[in-house]
């Protein structure tokens, strides 16, 4: 866009003073931040800018802005002033328009979806920001700033990336010519601190006697399955969960994107890494879990399983790893028994379904599954015991559900966190390990509760 040409139109500079006392579009911002951020360039050498210090850019910044709207005779207030001159900051050593939202602890993801629309959630709703950037090529930039420090590369041969933020936030990028639109930016923030099992039960995911409950789990070193849709709050379960562990052992988390922040201080974390753009040098999820049992681990953590090393990890299970945790992508806890199904016949071994099932139940004691209910919250809907094989089907049995009774004028869910009635087999690993339960846990609550 020609700025000089539009800043010397009479029609223009008006509707600028009257944006001036209205506040400017978000189009118009960021183009005054673009023009803010190649002010300074033109001043100040990009590696010696780098050595500066933020309030040394701000400086800069709000020089460079004074002359701009000098120039082009345009009016703003001294807040606009500021959000722009902090902009151009984040364009330079940020990440431009979306570094404000990444700051903002009450976003959990930011969605780009092209130059003009940029959206974000906010407990657990979608709405669209007044934010934009210039163009495709401006998306392109800060996709590459991102991903470029971590020897990755996004172009037309290798248009899709993932990728994480310094601060371990998830971030997919896709660009043409698989996205038609223009280039696609995907943010899944997390917790600095991560939230702990009481944050949880505040937020009524789940309940006390719940949290009692999968803690005896945990330190029973019962192997605990997570599953749930997209966006349920299986890693933040995860990591909850995984706080319960002792100090005194040692555990191994594998992912494809460091995202678990355990707080134990024997961790050895191990990541994925994908092929070069030559095709080399891949190392995939299901090579660390047959890496991890050489570690001497007392605790395997997977992020995601999510092919073939759901059999490696079956296996391990199986033999002496005891304790370990995984999360799954399904719909229920049944769906989540047979995805992992599903996922060792993806390893290549020719097995039958039942000695499949059987290695399953097995191996797994558990099963916690999490939704997204329709007002956004998040709450773990069922925790399941695997009881073993009947024939050909693997047994669950539900120990607590949450039981949705309808819905709010406001659109919140109404329900609450029940047990089903029925005592687990586990309760004898508990005993054994010298762990107590009160009786009343799994009983079914009278009318009027306990």
């Amino acid at each position: 866009m020609d700025y000089s040409a539009r800043a010397s139109d009479a029609t223009y500079a008006l509707e600028s003073t009257a944006c001036g006392e209205l506040g400017l579009s978000a189009k118009e911002i960021v183009q005054l931040v673009v023009r803010v951020h190649e002010g300074i360039l033109e001043q100040i050498d990009a590696a010696d800018l780098q050595k500066l210090s933020d309030q040394q850019k701000l400086h800069y910044a709000r020089e460079v802005l004074a002359r701009i709207l000098d120039q082009d005779k345009l009016f703003i207030s001294s807040a606009v002033r500021q959000q722009i001159a902090e902009e151009a900051v984040a364009e330079i050593s940020g990440y431009g328009p979306i570094q404000p939202l990444l700051d903002d602890p009450t976003v959990t993801e930011i969605m780009v979806n092209g130059p003009d629309h940029l959206y974000t959630e906010r407990n657990g709703r979608i709405s669209i920001e007044n934010r934009a950037f210039l163009d495709n090529s401006h998306v392109m930039r800060i996709i590459e700033r991102i991903v470029l420090p971590l020897g990755r590369r996004i172009d037309e041969s290798n248009p899709l990336v993932d990728a994480r933020l310094p601060d371990g936030s998830r971030v997919n990028a896709i660009i043409p010519p698989l996205a038609v639109d223009g280039p696609t930016l995907t943010v899944r923030k997390f917790a600095r601190m991560p939230l702990g099992i009481e944050a949880l039960v505040d937020f009524g995911t789940l309940t006390p006697w719940m949290a009692k409950f999968l803690d005896a789990c945990v330190k029973a070193k019962l192997n605990i399955l997570i599953s749930g849709g997209t966006g349920s709050g299986k890693t933040t379960t995860l990591n909850a969960l995984s706080s319960f562990i002792p100090h005194d052992e040692r555990i191994i988390t594998i992912e494809d994107a460091a995202e678990l922040q355990l707080q134990q201080e024997h961790v050895v974390r191990l990541e994925s890494r994908p092929s070069s753009p030559e095709g080399r040098g891949e190392v995939a999820i299901r090579q660390l879990v047959r890496n991890s049992l050489r570690m001497r681990p007392d605790r395997i953590i997977v992020g995601e399983v999510r092919g073939g090393e759901a059999l490696d990890m079956l296996q391990a299970m199986n033999t002496g790893h005891e304790g370990s945790m995984c999360t799954v992508h399904s719909n229920s806890p049944r769906d989540g028994i047979a995805r992992l199904e599903t996922m060792v016949l993806m390893a290549g071994m020719d097995l039958p379904s039942k000695a499949i099932r059987e290695q399953i139940a097995s191996a797994m004691d558990i099963v916690v599954h999490q939704a997204r209910l329709r007002d956004g919250s998040r709450k773990i809907t069922q925790v399941s015991e695997i009881q073993g094989m009947e024939g050909d089907v693997v047994l669950l049995q539900d120990i607590f559900l949450y039981e949705q009774r309808g819905v709010e004028s406001n659109g919140k869910t109404i329900g609450e966190h029940k047990p089903t009635g029925l005592r687990p087999q586990c309760v004898k690993r508990f005993a054994s390990e010298g762990i107590e339960l009160p009786v009343d846990m799994f009983r079914v609550p009278s009318v009027g509760g306990r």
